[in-house]
């Protein structure tokens, strides 16, 4: 009877998750094969049709008279209008008001007696029985149909000319110890709010949850000035990574320390017990038994805060700063949009680059997210 109750809850809940998973692949995968199709295919067609031709219509400007050459008494220029880029051409013309007037592979007289010929694979060639005059080339309008392409030129492009190395390096350099620190520092202090009993433990841990509605934007100039304040008496720079990695920890600890604690204080009470029986220390405790049988909850919070810190831009341009020294990967393609708005090859591949990492993290830890999140939250103390 219980089954059957459950049954259909259990069919919509791995239905719903079931979309959820696809409703996130599929702007990822789309995402991913724009990053690596060519640019002219990539503002021609979607994503989707990245395994299929394209059609795409444009204008090549042939060489001028000074690269005819006679042949068999008359005066021709030749070569290739696809340039070793590959493609089928399906019609040509050299009218821009009916630009696929001629079909691949026949010949059209031009103004001046010449006459135009366009193979299917580019070969051309303009002849004319006496000398052609003037440098600039005949202009030939071609549909050509060209077969997938795949490249790594626009990461390439993206990480060496437009500084998306360095803007990931320093994304790096804010995200990792911005992710530790909080970690270290909430691990003992929920240890501390779970197992060591001391005046105002109560009071503590409500102002820790108090703390968890604080906007960041409300408290971001207050800890702003407080840092320049005391950065001034110590000598300590004004912007640098320290400043990050200080207003990450202080924007991050109420959430580490009230998960921490949870699911600390639901862990076996025999276990702590009888280690102090044994007579070891509460350091000793928190080293050789807590952690290990935590790591559930502080891998599920690391999911939290590297992905808050990787993709953080207010934090660091505030406390990091916007030169181009300076910028971190959501900076730097914010910049990007504004400048290279157009050029989708370029927003692609930094979005891809800007994704990869919390995918990866996400990946590796995601088997401990929800053991933590639910030992958490249903177990208290």
């Amino acid at each position: 009877m219980i089954a059957s109750t459950r049954s259909p809850l259990m069919w919509l809940v791995h239905l719903t998750v079931a979309a959820l998973v696809i409703l996130w692949t599929i702007p990822t995968a789309g995402l991913l094969i724009s990053s690596l199709r060519d640019k002219d295919q990539l503002a021609s067609s979607g994503w989707w049709t990245a395994l299929s031709s394209s059609t795409q219509s444009t204008v090549f400007r042939a060489p001028g008279a000074e690269a005819q050459v006679e042949k068999d008494g008359r005066f021709v220029i030749s070569g290739n209008i696809l340039q070793g880029q590959g493609g089928k051409i399906s019609a040509f013309g050299f009218n821009s008001r009916d630009p696929g007037a001629f079909e691949a592979g026949t010949s059209t007289t031009l103004p001046g007696n010449e006459t135009l010929t366009v193979a299917e694979d580019g070969a051309f060639e303009i002849s004319s029985p006496t000398a052609m005059e003037g440098n600039r080339g005949q202009r030939i309008f071609y549909t050509v149909a060209v077969p997938p392409r795949f490249t790594l030129d626009n990461y390439r492009e993206v990480l060496r000319a437009e500084g998306l190395a360095a803007s990931f390096i320093n994304s790096l350099t804010v995200a990792i110890p911005a992710t530790i620190i909080p970690i270290l520092i909430a691990a003992f202090a929920a240890y501390a709010l779970a197992w060591m009993p001391f005046p105002g433990r109560a009071l503590l841990a409500a102002v820790i949850v108090g703390l968890l509605v604080v906007p960041l934007q409300m408290s971001l100039i207050p800890l702003l000035k407080m840092y320049n304040t005391v950065g001034g008496l110590l000598g300590v720079p004004g912007k640098g990574y320290v400043g990050v990695w200080l207003a990450h920890t202080g924007f991050g600890l109420p959430l580490a320390i009230y998960l921490l604690r949870n699911y600390m204080a639901g862990l076996p009470r025999e276990i702590i017990e009888s280690a102090r029986v044994d007579g070891a220390s509460d350091f000793e405790i928190f080293v050789k038994i807590i952690l290990p049988l935590s790591f559930p909850a502080l891998a599920s919070f690391a999911i939290f805060q590297f992905l808050w810190t990787w993709n953080d831009l207010l934090v660091a341009m505030v406390f990091l700063g916007t030169g181009n020294d300076e910028l971190v990967l959501t900076g730097r393609l914010v910049n990007l949009l504004g400048s290279r708005g157009g050029n989708w090859e370029i927003l692609t591949a930094s979005a891809f680059i800007t994704i990869i990492v919390p995918l990866f993290v996400f990946f590796a830890l995601q088997r401990f997210l929800v053991r933590g999140l639910l030992a958490g939250s249903v177990k208290g103390g």
